[in-house]
Order: C-alpha cells, then structure tokens, then sequence
C-alpha cells in the first residue's frame, strides 16, 4: 500500500519544491487547479438535470446516426464536458437503452462537440477580462447552491463551475505573463518530427495526468497567447489532448458492463485514429487551417484562433472518416470483446456508474428484475416438476395436461439461497441507493414490490410442493387430476409471462395479454368456481383432502397473482408506463418516503416465513 503512494508523493514533493522555487509558476499552478475544480462544479451542477431532461433528449434523440451525432455535439459544447455525456452514454448503453452504434454516435459526436472550449477560450478568454465576470457568478452560483431545489442547487453549481472556470483562466494568463518577465519557454521549443511527437506525448501525459482534454487546450492555448510556446508546438499538444481525453472513458468505463466497455474502445480507437491521421497529414491541416482562415477574417498572426480552427477540423476529419466504418466497428468489438461468465450473486444491467443517471438505473433495474423472474420461473417449474425446456416450448394449454414422468422433490430453500436471494439483495441495495422524486420515485416502488412479489411467489411454491408431489401419484383419480389441473395453470402462467417477457417476441399489448392470464387463473381457481364443492358433495376426496386442496389452490392464487403483479411493473419499458403510474399509482409523498426507507432486512421479514 505504501508502494503505490509513493508515485503521489515523488509528484507532491516535486511540486512543491517547483513552488519555492519559483512562486510565478505558483500562480499558474493554482489557476490550473481552480480550473479543474470549475469544471468538476460545472460537471455536478449538470448531473442535476441528468434525472430528466439530459436522459429524455438523449432516448429521443438517438434513433438515427446523424442524431446521435448532433446530440453528443450539442450537449457536450452546452455541459462542456465530454466526460459527463460519455458517462451518461455508458449507463444507457449497460441499461440497454442504446445500441452500441447510437453509443458510439454520441461518442464521436461529443469529441467534436468538446472544441467548442478552444474556440470560446481563443475568441472570448484571451481577449476579455473574464475575471471581472467571475466573481458575480460566485456569489450568485454559492447563494443558490444552499437552495434545497435539485434543480436550483444545480443551477447554482453550474454558475459556480464558470465563475471557477473564468477565474482559473485569469490566473493561468497573469502567471504566464509574469513568467515570461523571468524566463522566455520558448526557447525550449522543438521544430520539426522530433518536436511533433514530443510535444503530442507531453499533451497525452498533461491530460491523464488532469483528466481534462478542456484544461490541457486552455493551458495551450494560454502559454500561446502569451508566445510561451510556437504555434507547431501547439499543434501538437491539442493533438495529444484529444488522444488522453480516453482515459477518462476508458475509467469511467470500469464499472460498467460489456457494453460500456466496448463503448470506452471505441472511444480509443476513434481518437487515436484521429490523433494519427492529424500526425501524418499535418501539413495538410496547416494549408487547411490557413485557408480557411482567410475566408473566415482570421489574421495571420492569430494563432490562438488558428488552433481552434486546427482542433476542430482533425476532429471533423475523424468523424468523417470512421462513420462509414461505424458498422465495421460494431461487429468487430461484440466479437472480439466477449462478456465474462456472470457469477449466480452478480448482477448483469446495475452497476455503481448507473447512480447517477436515474433514468437508465431504473430501466437496468427494471432488466435484473427480469432476470430474477427468470430464476423464479424455474424453481417453480422444478416444484411443478415441469422441465424447464418443456415449459417455455409448449405452444398450447393442453401441452401442459400430462402427468410427470418422475416425480421429484427441489429443496426450495437451497435454490432461493443459491440463486434467488443474492440477486435479490443486489437489487434491494441498488434501489435503497438511487437518488430519485416524483414520477421516478413512485418507479422505484414499483420495482421494489415486484421484487418482493416474486420471493412472496418462490415462499408460496415451497408450500405447494408438500402436496403436489404427494398427490399427484395419489391413488384417488379425483384429487390427482386436481392437483394436474393446479399444475397445468400454473404452467401455462409461467409458458405466457416466461414469452411476455422475452422483449424479442413481446406481444404489442402487453396489459391485455395480462388480463387474459388474470381472466384464466380465476376461471380455474376451484374455490370461486365451485369445483371444490362439488368434489366434497359427491365424496369424491375426504374432508382433510378437501382442506389440503382448498390450501393449495390458495397458495396457486396467490403465486399466480403475485407473478401477474411483478409482470404489470416489469414487462414494459417505464417510458410505456408513465400514463399507467398517473392513474393507477397516486401515491402521497409521505407514503412514498415510508416505502423508500424501508430497509432490506423489513422486506424479508415482512414475506414471513421466506426461504432463507
């Protein structure tokens, strides 16, 4: 542990004898850190509007590869952070929201959406005291942080961001101007290849080491505007700050599953493509950037603006290149990028990157509750001593008629602890961890419920198996053929909600499909229909069979309702619910607080005697 401290140390240590050693570059330092803090406020005012607005425009906005592109441009030139749109893309990516090509549009698009800061810098910063505006936007940004409005604390963070991001910019040009009274950088430049690669990798290593392409290209551009470094030497450090900007994707991609992954690789291969065609074809971009800047009025000797112009177009350039091989792309990494095998105690869609974008959180959830359906659908076909296969095959009611050929007995309790409960405490946690109000609040109690539906299913059928196995090799025809009509009702359930929930044959109408499985289950519930009387009335079974059918038929009800309810929450995208939760869940905002502080251990205790 103290080995890998020892980096941090060597750099602080090193950092703080630069220092004393030179208090100007102190100045420049801090504007660097005070930058970065504005960009991580910046970043947290934005993540305020990721429970809604962000989210809903990048679902809508996605379903063609030109959106994507314009969407992940448009946000990250609005946010200006790259970051913060590449983390929201990977959470919708891992929830399954988005393809891997709409991804990979939101990607590309937002590297070009991130020179935007270039130009706002050479065109605005350099020129302008922006120090006189950073300070109102301090004080306005720290008065609204402490309002108690998700939105308006995040409104206030974002003020506060470019109030520290102007300030930042001051400090970064007061320290270059006064070091260039003491020391003139410049004569460290380096011309030609040599320089193009060194200068290229120290942009890489400033970017790493910051986590902010946007920080490395103001501190060029800043020691530019002063004539700290050349213009070629400028070049090259934008170009090795779009290559390290991937790092923070590639970390933010950490957490998340195969499909963030993939999406943080072809973030990779996309700017370092860009960084290598901007490498061999720089003497083009020079000619480029030149005569586009003659058309657009900008001077010769601006070589700030020059810049911007240059990071802009290697950019578009990669864009154009790559899109035609988009699909190409696609192929390639789901081959080569293979998911590992899933352990039974892990989930698949949640991960800890998801908590910040609530809207692809709750939609991963409402997949690993699919999942945890999947389990339950079969433990419950083994206590009906159905095969699994058998089960999801059969095309008709009366497919389900036959009796078992062996009859066995499932520990119920070493299934639900082995390959039911882990899950299930995974997504009890993620959701007690979810930051969300309003409609997305009254979604999480949805999910909850339904989670709590399927152990309340799984705690019924440990009940039924004690007779279904002992009567359906019964001697009494009568009350065997009761207990193969409980199993073939059920059976049928499971056969309809197991291809309900299969999203690639899902029926259009799903709450009709629904209601027809309702329709079915009291149709054969032999309490309300009279069965169970009848049987009693002719003698067919005796009184403690007649009870022990009466409980089972209970219990039958009771899994099947519970499994209906659980489908209701999780067989459709939330986005189809919405008009559903307006009218059928008004839930009072007291009631929905009490729900969410529930702790887990409540949840179990409260479906009594569950297998544990």
């Amino acid at each position: 542990m103290r080995f890998r401290q020892l980096p941090l140390t060597v750099a602080l240590l090193a950092l703080a004898w630069a220092f004393w050693a030179s208090p100007t570059l102190t100045e420049i330092a801090a504007g660097v850190a005070v930058f970065l803090f504005g960009m991580m406020a910046l970043e947290q005012g934005f993540k305020a509007f990721t429970g809604g607005t962000l989210e809903a425009i990048l679902r809508r906005s996605t379903d063609r590869l030109w959106k994507s592109l314009a969407f992940g441009a448009i946000a990250t030139t609005i946010t200006q952070s790259s970051s913060l749109i590449s983390v929201i893309t990977i959470s919708f990516l891992s929830a399954g929201l988005l393809g891997l090509a709409q991804g990979i549009g939101v990607i590309f698009g937002a590297n070009l959406g991130t020179t935007s800061g270039a130009w706002l810098m050479a065109g605005f910063g350099i020129r302008v005291n922006i120090s006189a505006y950073a300070m109102p936007l301090l004080t306005f940004g720290v008065i609204l942080i402490f309002n108690r409005s998700r939105t308006v604390k995040g409104l206030g963070y974002v003020m506060t961001g470019i109030g520290f991001l102007f300030l930042g910019i001051h400090f970064m040009k007061e320290g270059f101007e006064t070091y260039q009274q003491t020391i003139d950088l410049s004569q460290y430049a380096v011309a030609g290849l040599k320089g193009l690669l060194l200068y290229t990798l120290l942009g890489v290593i400033a970017t790493v080491v910051m986590q902010s392409s946007h920080a490395t290209l103001i501190l060029t551009i800043t020691a530019l505007s002063v004539g700290h470094i050349t213009y070629d030497n400028a070049l090259a450090l934008s170009i090795g700050a779009n290559v390290g900007t991937t790092i923070t994707a590639l970390i933010g991609a950490v957490g998340a599953n195969i499909a963030g992954r993939r999406l943080a690789a072809a973030h990779l291969v996309f700017n370092v493509t860009t960084g290598l065609i901007a490498l061999v074809f720089i003497q083009v971009f020079l000619l480029a950037v030149d005569t586009m800047s003659g058309w657009l009025g900008i001077a010769p000797d601006n070589h700030t603006l020059k810049l911007a112009l240059f990071h802009t177009l290697f950019n578009l350039t990669g864009i154009i290149v790559m899109v035609p091989f988009i699909t190409r792309l696609v192929d390639v990494l789901e081959r080569r990028m293979q998911p590992r095998r899933i352990k039974l105690d892990e989930p698949k869609f949640i991960n800890e990157t998801m908590l910040e974008t609530p809207g692809a959180a709750l939609e991963a959830t409402r997949r690993e509750l699919l999942r945890l359906f999947r389990r339950t659908f079969s433990l419950i076909a083994q206590v009906l001593n159905y095969e699994t296969g058998e089960l999801r095959q059969a095309q008709r009611r009366t497919d389900l008629a036959t009796s078992p050929e062996r009859i066995q007995i499932t520990d119920v309790d070493e299934v639900y602890a082995r390959r039911i409960k882990p899950l299930h405490g995974l997504i009890l946690e993620f959701l007690a961890r979810l930051p969300v109000s309003g409609k997305r609040a009254q979604q999480l109690v949805m999910l909850r419920i339904a989670s709590q539906d399927l152990v309340e299913a799984v705690k019924d059928a440990k009940h039924l198996q004690k007779n279904m196995v002992r009567y359906l090799a019964s001697s009494n025809l009568y009350l065997r053929d009761e207990y193969l009509a409980l199993r073939q009702t059920l059976g049928y359930l499971l056969n309809r909600l197991d291809n309900l929930a299969d999203e690639t044959t899902r029926n259009d109408d799903i709450e009709l499909a629904l209601s027809e499985l309702s329709s079915d289950i009291e149709e054969h519930d032999i309490v309300n229909n009279g069965r169970l009387d009848e049987l009693i009335r002719e003698r067919r079974i005796t009184p403690e069979q007649a009870t022990s059918l009466m409980n089972d038929n209970s219990y039958c009800y009771r899994i099947g309702k519970n499994l209906l309810a659980m489908a209701r929450a999780c067989f459709q995208p939330f986005e189809e619910l919405d008009a559903e939760l307006r009218e059928a869940i008004e839930l009072h905002p007291d009631e929905v607080r009490e729900i969410l502080a529930e702790p887990i251990s409540e949840i179990e205790s409260n479906v009594g005697d569950s297998p544990r």
